[in-house]
């Protein structure tokens, strides 16, 4: 080999060792500057936005059953909980089409609980939350009477699953997102305390006297249900805290003290319990950003994007009202939205790391980034919820 030959070799090397630390760089950078722009409100909507729209567009018509393994009605509590945050979005996003989506399905469903006006399922409740913030904009008495009228009867029947007490529907700690903030917005709307009380004394049966109560005061953490407290563990050991099932209170606590005045007894026992869960929550997050499906266990650690997105709604929200320490949970919040806007969110909206519908850490495994879960519209739903308070704390 001559010396020209030796040299053109090492300067070909040169040039493509050169080409690969330039794109490296550049790679570098963009991802710096989208995590960067992730961090401005505006940039947290463009993200909201492809959310929903994928949604949207996939599920373009609202009124079409979900057929997964069996046909049930769009009013179930999956589509519910979508509806939760396509108003919350709404009211950071005001487009008109949003509102046509919602009464397209709530018509269809003549805004009545899944199942009809007799029900005391939670699950079957959970659609009347938008029914009534759409009353509450619009004021047709079409939008909120089924409600009341399926209220004012629960209120009178006993539970069998809860001993037969009038108090003891919410068995299930899913529940108390699903159905406690209509008793907030009833009595918000009437005026009429008897919806706020009894609400209350559901919280609290299931709080204290469910399995012997659910909410362990001293973790700040739920158990889920009566199944899953002591001596139930996890196979390394842990208590058995699911995340989205701790998410659902967390929201449910923050849906409904904005029902309430700060004033009221009720708000500064719902608000006790939230600090409590803050601090508790906290404690659990992973150094990504995201919360794992079983809270406290190695068992199923991986990314979970529904309770992250609950519990980012919650702490940002929080931090609004002064009642969490921004130097101390802003972070968390940030972490928790840069952790989904990197690796959950799809370029075309879909979101990944999604646990399936279920009751606990096992359901729906494995996650991961590109796996479709039986429901996509709660995940959805919570992710909104999550995305718009952020938007809210950074604005």
């Amino acid at each position: 080999m001559n010396f020209c030959s030796y040299l053109c070799k090492k300067l070909i090397r040169h040039t493509k060792t050169m080409k690969r630390i330039t794109t490296l760089l550049l790679c570098i950078a963009a991802t710096t500057m989208s995590v960067q722009a992730q961090t401005n409100s505006e940039e947290v909507l463009k993200v909201a936005r492809c959310a929903n729209d994928y949604f949207m567009q996939k599920y373009e018509d609202p009124t079409v059953p979900t057929n997964w393994k069996r046909v049930r009605p769009s009013s179930l509590w999956t589509r519910a909980v979508y509806y939760e945050g396509l108003m919350a979005l709404y009211d950071i996003d005001q487009q008109q089409r949003y509102l046509d989506y919602t009464d397209k399905w709530a018509n269809f469903h003549q805004w009545t609980p899944r199942n009809g006006i007799k029900t005391c399922d939670a699950d079957d409740q959970c659609c009347s939350q938008t029914y009534l913030m759409r009353y509450q904009q619009q004021k047709e008495e079409k939008m909120m009477a089924p409600t009341r009228e399926n209220l004012d009867q629960q209120m009178t029947k006993g539970s069998p699953k809860g001993g037969g007490s009038i108090y003891g529907w919410w068995t299930w700690i899913d529940a108390i997102q699903m159905a406690m903030p209509i008793y907030m917005q009833m009595y918000k709307l009437t005026g009429e305390a008897k919806y706020r009380d009894h609400g209350m004394k559901m919280y609290r049966w299931s709080r204290n006297e469910c399995g012997g109560g659910l909410f362990n005061v001293k973790e700040g953490l739920w158990w889920r249900d009566a199944d899953y407290v002591p001596p139930y563990k996890e196979p390394d050991g842990n208590q058995c805290y699911w995340s989205r099932g701790n998410g659902w209170v967390y929201a449910a606590l923050v849906r409904c003290m904005n029902e309430l005045s700060p004033k009221e007894k009720a708000y500064k026992e719902l608000k006790k319990d939230f600090l409590l869960m803050s601090e508790g929550l906290l404690k659990c997050q992973r150094e990504d950003g995201f919360w794992n499906p079983s809270l406290v266990s190695s068992n199923y650690a991986m990314p979970e994007t529904s309770g992250t997105s609950l519990f980012l709604y919650g702490m940002a929200w929080g931090i609004q009202k002064g009642y969490l320490k921004e130097e101390v949970y802003k972070p968390a919040c940030d972490k928790a939205w840069k952790a989904m806007a990197e690796q959950a969110v799809h370029p075309d909206g879909f979101l990944g790391w999604m646990q399936g519908t279920g009751k606990d850490p096992s359901a729906g495994q494995p996650l991961s980034y590109t796996r479709i879960p039986d429901f996509e519209d709660y995940g959805t739903g919570c992710f909104l919820l999550g995305a718009t308070e952020y938007y809210k704390l950074l604005k």
